[in-house]
């Protein structure tokens, strides 16, 4: 059987992440610039062969100019030395209906640790321009510390700035490529 190689439509993807803030709300920030590429057995993603997803860090956005440019700086991600999030997966696990595991590893710095993240297949379908699309919900949380980014302050109160937690979620939608 064929390999099949399937590459991220941008225009109708995101991913994003969700930080605890003084412990009391929410900040979601997202990678504006990022790539997927995947490598099937198959064209209905039951056989995965190989998924990459990278983020260029320089992209990040969280709607405020200045904890953008914090999350850049040495504190956080360092993009004068990496400014590139790399994830790849090494097995997609079948866990019911259309539910998967992607398991891989996550690099942030100079750091690489293997994560597990949910995946939901939405669906395989052919567009009105005749390209084959495949829609995903991934979904998981990570330990920003065990990546290096450690940075913290604390309030009056003795409560934390930023959670250790991150959640990560994304809306992916990749396109069949000609072979």
């Amino acid at each position: 059987m064929a390999n099949t190689k399937w590459v991220v439509d941008p225009i109708h993807s995101e991913v994003q992440f969700k930080v605890k803030h003084l412990m009391i709300t929410t900040v979601t920030g997202y990678f504006r610039s990022f790539n997927i590429e995947a490598l099937t057995k198959d064209e209905a993603f039951t056989n995965v062969e190989r998924v990459v997803f990278t983020a260029d860090v320089n992209s990040i956005s969280t709607n405020n100019d200045q904890r953008d440019t914090h999350l850049k700086s040495p504190d956080f991600f360092d993009v004068e030395r990496h400014n590139e999030i790399r994830f790849v997966a090494s097995r997609y696990e079948k866990v019911g209906g259309s539910d998967y595991k992607l398991h891989g590893d996550l690099s942030i710095r100079d750091v690489t640790q293997p994560i597990t993240v949910k995946v939901e297949l939405g669906g395989i379908v052919v567009d009105p321009y005749g390209q084959t699309k495949a829609g995903f919900t991934v979904d998981g949380k990570i330990s920003r510390k065990e990546f290096g980014l450690t940075w913290n302050a604390v309030t009056e109160a003795g409560s934390v700035v930023v959670s250790d937690e991150i959640r990560l979620h994304a809306e992916v939608q990749l396109v069949k490529q000609s072979v």
